[in-house]
């Protein structure tokens, strides 16, 4: 039987800040699942951008480091106005595994393919108490009041989403919380959420994430985003 769901052409959007240690294996590992992958370096002083370059990135520099939101935002003009039907998005310091990618372009083409969200499974055990009890503790405040669904980890950078339900909002975050602005104002525009599990990487990888200070702003501006629509929107 013939397979008759619609191709998917997807760019990645990889910000990284000082990450030239991992950004050329997590460079490397998308490019094998998909179409291209733009690295924005972030204002790096350790040669990020020529190790993305090398490992087959297109390569967007700012001059000065202006926060993740800011890069996806750079990110997003570049590859919105090119012919792609998804955007994948991934951390550079290779906590994202990319042979996980398959996983989340197949949810995507089987279900809706509005917002896939590569979950973290979160375990005590594993994770340093502060990430797990932050992580924990925002998604579920986030799905019960903000999002309206279910989301088990609302703060996920590994994402893929519809390309044209990006083109119809507006992103103002700066920082970490551009993942939860995200989802809060695609599921204002009826975007249906996918969940999928993926691995997360801890060892050898450096998350920049201030758990308790950048959860709490996430929380803080997440309240703007669902309520002053007006405004944030």
């Amino acid at each position: 039987m013939t397979d008759r769901r619609p191709a998917l052409r997807v760019c990645a959007i990889v910000p990284a800040f000082d990450e030239a240690a991992s950004v050329g294996e997590v460079v490397a590992g998308a490019r094998c699942h998909v179409a291209d992958v733009v690295v924005v370096d972030d204002g790096s002083g350790d040669g990020t951008a020529d190790a993305a370059a090398r490992a087959g990135a297109t390569v967007l520099r700012h001059e000065w480091n202006q926060g993740k939101g800011a890069a996806v935002r750079t990110g997003l003009a570049h590859v919105l106005a090119r012919p792609c039907t998804h955007v994948l998005f991934m951390d550079a310091d290779g906590q994202h595994d990319p042979a996980d990618i398959p996983a989340l372009l197949d949810l995507a083409g089987r279900g809706p393919g509005d917002l896939v969200i590569g979950e973290r499974r979160f375990d005590r055990e594993t994770m340093p108490a502060s990430r797990y009890y932050t992580n924990v503790i925002s998604s579920a405040v986030i799905s019960k009041f903000f999002v309206g669904a279910t989301v088990g980890d609302a703060q996920s950078g590994f994402r893929l989403v519809r390309a044209s339900l990006l083109r119809d909002i507006r992103l103002t975050a700066r920082g970490y919380e551009v993942e939860t602005e995200m989802l809060i104002k695609l599921r204002r525009r009826g975007a249906a959420v996918t969940r999928g599990q993926v691995k997360l990487r801890y060892e050898g990888a450096r998350s920049k994430l201030k758990p308790l200070r950048d959860t709490t702003r996430t929380c803080f501006l997440a309240v703007r985003y669902r309520f002053f629509p007006e405004r944030w929107a």
